[in-house]
């Protein structure tokens, strides 16, 4: 077991104070946006066996199957497949969507063919690999999540009584849910940017009177109001118009798939995912919109927020239960009148992240890791460590090879 040194990654839209406050240090009054855990070569995590700290992907890359275990490096490669996050957003992030695997794959090998650097502003596939994601909220979390209900979208469209917006609420009543849905991305993404920001600027101002009138709808109009502040004029707030809004309470997460719009608004939380970079906007952001690359992309379906709470096991470990092979998340919460300690389980790599209290890890060979607030650790795989405490530690690993989750993939 090795503890983690993390790296923070100061994007803009990051809060200045949640994550120093997890840690427990100052505040440098910079934006701090995500804590990376993981081996993802743009900030991988460090470990220290002796010689000095060394990056967790190399030490991986010296001995895969004995980092990994063999199943894990059959499955996914030599590489640890998944990236554990603490997100603390104060700022909304971009509207946006991941591709699924073969889409990831297509549009890689598209563009590599093409000679986009990838670096590039317009490139869109850094990898080829799909991202799907989960947050989990340690704080009360706020974001936009799927296409709501066409019916209750015209209602919410209608209230607002901007004459432009009309004709996409007619245009739900009117056609099959997957094309009123296409058409009026399209338009919106489409349209004349001057056009459009008079629209956004009518719909922003009514949205933030209906917040206060605290009607049906008043939280989505006050986040619609929030999201247009900080990008007047910006197409994406019209298309974040047709997305569920969605408030986790803390111990709540939510599931991402592919081809399924979302933005974060603000919260801290936990986030797992896919080890990937590939990520197409709508709006919401001065970068690059492909508009044609994104209706390829995106599931124009209706779905309620896949909101997940917890299902704990015989042993305490509490599940929150994906449809997905590279990551699992889970967390234990400890408390001193349980079992002396709980013994892990073992097969696959691990990640352990303490966001309350104080665990100890100990090792089969007596040797013990003492995670505070905000301290995190890489177990390997095969790896016998027993937990104890009295605190709530996030695991972060692989769904094993005859989990629910790996059938539902395998089947997909």
């Amino acid at each position: 077991m090795d503890r983690l040194a993390n790296t923070v990654r100061p994007y803009a839209w990051g809060s200045t104070t949640a994550i120093p406050e997890l840690l427990g240090v100052r505040p440098t009054g910079e934006p701090q946006a995500e804590l990376w855990m993981g081996a993802h070569p743009g900030a991988p995590s460090r470990i220290d066996r002796g010689p000095g700290p060394t990056a967790l992907g190399d030490a991986i890359a010296a001995d895969p199957e004995g980092e990994l275990g063999p199943d894990t490096v059959r499955r996914f490669g030599p590489h640890l497949p998944f990236l554990l996050k603490l997100l603390a957003a104060a700022d909304p992030l971009s509207l946006q969507v991941h591709p699924d695997l073969e889409q990831a794959r297509a549009g890689f090998a598209g563009e590599e063919a093409r000679d986009v650097p990838h670096d590039a502003p317009h490139r869109n596939y850094k990898d080829a690999n799909h991202k799907p994601e989960l947050i989990c909220a340690l704080t009360t979390f706020e974001g936009f999540c799927g296409f709501r209900a066409p019916a209750v979208t015209a209602e919410l469209l209608a209230a607002l009584g901007v004459d432009s917006l009309k004709p996409y609420a007619d245009l739900l009543h009117a056609q099959p849910e997957s094309d009123a849905l296409r058409e009026i991305l399209t338009a919106v993404l489409s349209a004349d940017r001057a056009a459009m920001a008079d629209t956004v600027t009518a719909a922003a101002a009514a949205a933030e009177r209906l917040a206060a009138e605290e009607g049906p709808h008043h939280k989505a109009y006050a986040a619609y109001a929030t999201i247009a502040r900080h990008y007047p004029g910006d197409p994406g707030v019209i298309a974040a118009m047709l997305l569920n809004h969605v408030i986790l309470n803390p111990g709540e997460a939510l599931y991402l798939g592919a081809g399924v719009p979302h933005a974060y608004l603000s919260g801290l939380g936990v986030e797992i995912m896919a080890n990937s970079d590939n990520v197409l906007r709508c709006g919401l952001t001065p970068k690059h919109v492909d508009v044609p690359e994104l209706l390829r992309v995106v599931r124009f379906e209706a779905c309620a927020p896949a909101v997940l709470r917890p299902e704990a096991d015989e042993h305490g470990e509490e599940v929150y239960e994906t449809p997905i092979d590279e990551f699992r998340l889970s967390r234990y919460v400890l408390a001193p009148c349980a079992e002396p300690f709980t013994v892990l389980p073992t097969g696959t790599p691990q990640i352990l992240l303490c966001t309350e209290g104080s665990a100890t890890l100990c090792d089969a060979e007596g040797a013990e890791l003492l995670l505070d607030r905000g301290d995190s650790a890489f177990v390997r795989a095969g790896e016998r460590v027993e937990l104890s405490g009295e605190a709530t530690v996030f695991r972060a690993t692989v769904a094993s090879a005859g989990s629910s989750a790996a059938s539902v993939t395998s089947a997909a």
